[in-house]
C-alpha cells in the first residue's frame, strides 16, 4: 500500500468555495504543529467556557449568569482525530440532529453534502471574526474539504426536501456548530481572509447528502476502498498500485489493466470477496495484479 500525502482530489457535485476547500498540500517545514494543536485546543476550551448557546436566537453568545457554558452543555460532543501523527480534538455542537425523508444515514468522509454555513475564525479566546457566509445551498464532497468538515459532518443528518416552485427548501435539517483547531483547517497557511493558525467555528445546516458515493464508478463505495482497516482506514491514503491516484478515484486499483468492476469472479457485485490466487489466498483479485 502506498500512502498518499499530496493528492489533488476529484470533487463531484461540488461548488468549490475557498472557505471550505483544503488548498494546503502538506505541513510547512520547521513548524511545530503539535505545539500549535495544544495552543489551539487551549483557546477553544476557553471560548467554550466563556460562551453559551442561546436557542431563542440560534446563536452562540458570551456567557451570562444562570446560563450553561458550552463546555458543560450536553449537546457539545468531541471527536479525537489523528492526522500526520498529531492528535487533535474536534468539537461539535448539535442543535438538531436532522430527520431525513426519505430515510438516509449519516454521511461518511467520502460522501457529498448539501449545506449552508457561516465560517468564523478565532482571533482570541473570546473573539471570533466572520470570514464567509453562504446562505445558498451548495454541494461539497467531504473528501475534498478541510478535515474539520470531513469528520464534523458525519455527526449530522439531512432533512426533507419540500422545494416547490421557489428556491431550494428543506425542513427538519441537521443544524449545529463545528469547532476545530487550525490543524484540521488551514494550518499555518493563509487562506483567503483566514489568517494562519486560527481555530475555526462553522455554523452549519445539513440539508441533504448523497449516500454510498462511488467516485470512480468501479462498483465499490469510496469509503470501502481500503486494503486493511487495521493498517489504514482512510481511503484518501490508500494507493495499491502506486500510480498516485488513491483507490477510490482509480477504476483499476491494482494497475493490471482490468477494471476493478470486472474483477468480480463470483458475480455478486462485491470484488472484495473474490480470491483466485492460490499463492496468496487472502488477497482479493482486484488488489492482486497477478489476477486479471
Amino acid at each position: 500500500m502506498t500512502k498518499i500525502k499530496n493528492l489533488l482530489f476529484v470533487a463531484i457535485f461540488s461548488i468549490l468555495v475557498f472557505a471550505c476547500s483544503d488548498t494546503n498540500t502538506g505541513f510547512a517545514d520547521n513548524f511545530d504543529h503539535a505545539a500549535q494543536a495544544l495552543i489551539d485546543n487551549d483557546s477553544i476550551v476557553k471560548y467554550l467556557t466563556n460562551h453559551y448557546y442561546d436557542s431563542s436566537v440560534d446563536s452562540i453568545k458570551p456567557i451570562e449568569t444562570g446560563k450553561t457554558a458550552l463546555i458543560d452543555d450536553v449537546n457539545l460532543k468531541t471527536q479525537d482525530i489523528t492526522e500526520n501523527e498529531i492528535d487533535y480534538k474536534l468539537y461539535y455542537y448539535i442543535v438538531s440532529q436532522g430527520s431525513p425523508d426519505p430515510v438516509k444515514g449519516y454521511p461518511t468522509v467520502m460522501d457529498s453534502v448539501l449545506t449552508k454555513y457561516q465560517g468564523r475564525q478565532m482571533t482570541g479566546a473570546d473573539f471570533v471574526e466572520v470570514f464567509e457566509t453562504q446562505n445558498t445551498a451548495s454541494w461539497f464532497t467531504l473528501d475534498g474539504v478541510v478535515s474539520g468538515w470531513s469528520h464534523g459532518f458525519t455527526h449530522f443528518k439531512g432533512g426533507k426536501n419540500i422545494t416547490g416552485n421557489g428556491p431550494i427548501t428543506y425542513e427538519n435539517t441537521g443544524k449545529g456548530y463545528l469547532i476545530f483547531p487550525s490543524g484540521l483547517g488551514y494550518r499555518n497557511t493563509q487562506s483567503g481572509s483566514v489568517a494562519p493558525n486560527k481555530p475555526l467555528i462553522f455554523k452549519i445546516e445539513l440539508l441533504d447528502i448523497v449516500e454510498d458515493t462511488d467516485h470512480d464508478n468501479d462498483g465499490l463505495m469510496s469509503i470501502l476502498e481500503i486494503e486493511d482497516a487495521s493498517v489504514q482506514s482512510d481511503p484518501r491514503q490508500v494507493d495499491t498500485d502506486g500510480d498516485f491516484r488513491a483507490n477510490y478515484i482509480d477504476a483499476d486499483d491494482d494497475g493490471d489493466g482490468t477494471p476493478t468492476s470486472k474483477e468480480d469472479a463470483n458475480g455478486d457485485g462485491d470484488p472484495r470477496n473474490d480470491f483466485s490466487d492460490p499463492d496468496n489466498p487472502t488477497l482479493p483479485d482486484y488488489l492482486n495484479p497477478r489476477i486479471k
